[in-house]
């Protein structure tokens, strides 16, 4: 598998993340975007055609995790006339995030996801864990030929990696802030998400939704010192193999 990197700024877009939350995960002829947070959809342009996604995940809804979907939708429907892409949100989304659009039309095929719940696409397996941050928010893991990664999405500390099993062999994690300055518990620290990624015995670790005002160099050293490795921090256009 193939992870690229389209934004990893938390909340909103900053010089170093770029925009928020979007990955594109690619294995063979499968592409899925994970997260479609504000800033990423011209950066997936520059990977893959839209119309050749084989699915979107939305792991949460607030915006800098889903507002290029309206983007998205724009392209596929008018542009595009592409119908029925599977989109794998929590329960509802499909007619929360409706509200600003007249209609969905057929240009998305929405499936609820909830805790433990599987699903194929293509030659990837997606499982979904209900992670401890509001609203309803999934981690996933995608697995493919033998390899597997766990993207939090956003946590804070009550939920675990281990939710999926030992040993992935990539966790991205958020890492919002640092640990001497945790304003809301509803995210992690990046000593939090070394930690839980040791804990996991995860192979490596890539740090994503960094908060704008927090020095990336310091969660990286704050990172690797708590996974005992060195950690990598997640840019726009990193390209990682799993």
């Amino acid at each position: 598998m193939e992870l690229i990197v389209l934004g990893s700024s938390g909340s909103y877009g900053a010089t170093f993340g770029g925009a928020c939350s979007g990955y594109l995960l690619r294995e063979g002829d499968t592409t899925i975007w994970m997260d479609c947070g504000n800033g990423t959809f011209p950066l997936l342009q520059q990977y893959v055609d839209p119309g050749d996604l084989s699915a979107v995940v939305i792991t949460h809804e607030h915006p800098d995790h889903c507002s290029d979907i309206y983007g998205l939708h724009v392209m596929l429907r008018y542009a595009l006339e592409r119908d029925g892409l599977p989109v794998f949100a929590p329960a509802g989304a499909e007619e929360r995030l409706g509200t600003l659009v007249a209609s969905w039309g057929a240009t998305f095929d929405w499936n609820a996801v909830g805790d433990g719940d599987k699903a194929r696409v293509g030659a990837v397996d997606l499982r979904f864990s209900r992670t401890d941050h509001p609203p309803p928010t999934y981690a996933v893991e995608a697995a493919a030929g033998g390899r597997r990664i766990v993207y939090t999405a956003d946590t804070g500390p009550e939920w675990s990696i281990d939710a999926f099993g030992a040993g992935a062999d990539l966790v991205l994690s958020e890492a919002s802030y640092l640990h001497d300055d945790i304003p809301i518990a509803i995210h992690l620290s990046a000593h939090q998400a070394g930690l839980a990624a040791r804990e996991a015995r995860a192979h490596r670790l890539l740090l994503t939704h960094i908060w704008p005002q927090v020095d990336p160099e310091a969660s990286v050293a704050e990172g690797s010192e708590a996974f005992g490795e060195p950690v990598t921090l997640a840019v726009p256009h990193l390209i990682t193999e799993i």
